[in-house]
């Protein structure tokens, strides 16, 4: 399993093929208990730079701010950083509390009051409503405006195996790319694609 990035020629060159298999909604996810449903790009970097300290600030209750981000090595941050150019070369202060793993950032929203982090549909869609992901300038991170492209803020997520994969392999690519298998991708938060293998049309 791999997202976002990948070089596909050579790791085809390697002897292995790719094969994209969904998008996956790149969000700023907060607590359920902050009622802020849509930010602009200008509050979230006036968040991640501490100017907004508090929810009251951005039409929430009176509750404070707790801002966290992943490592800037992480797919999430870096399509945060290249699609929301305020934050692009913002040097984020000691307030915005850093999680090394995806489930520390889910864990941490999922408890934390106030809090605001860089996630996916996918962890929103687990959370039990326990996190939300919110509007970017209005455009909800829905199925219909990832495959629109309206909602900017994604990751591709592919399966790479060895070629030819084994029939065992074939079999599980083939059940993934199936509606069987899209239904599954789409109830976990993620949009199916079915493209064969990257870059390549049916």
């Amino acid at each position: 399993m791999a997202s976002h990035g990948l070089d596909v020629a050579q790791i085809e060159r390697a002897g292995m093929v790719v094969y994209e298999i969904a998008k996956v909604a790149v969000v700023f996810g907060v607590n359920a208990g902050v009622p802020v449903t849509s930010l602009t790009d200008v509050q979230v970097c006036d968040i991640y730079s501490a100017k907004v300290k508090n929810w009251k600030e951005l039409g929430g209750p009176d509750l404070a701010v707790v801002p966290m981000t992943r490592p800037d090595s992480e797919v999430d941050t870096e399509v945060v950083r290249e699609r929301i150019q305020c934050l692009t070369r913002l040097k984020m202060p000691d307030t915005v509390a850093v999680m090394p793993k995806a489930g520390e950032m889910a864990q941490a929203l999922s408890s934390t009051a106030g809090s605001i982090g860089m996630t996916t549909m996918t962890v929103v869609e687990q959370s039990n409503g326990r996190v939300k992901g919110v509007a970017l300038d209005g455009i909800t991170p829905s199925a219909g405006n990832v495959q629109g492209k309206r909602y900017l803020l994604t990751r591709d997520s592919f399966l790479v195996v060895k070629a030819p994969p084994s029939a065992a392999t074939a079999k599980f690519i083939e059940y993934v790319r199936s509606p069987a298998g899209a239904k599954v991708i789409a109830a976990n938060g993620a949009v199916p694609v079915n493209s064969k293998r990257a870059g390549v049309r049916e």
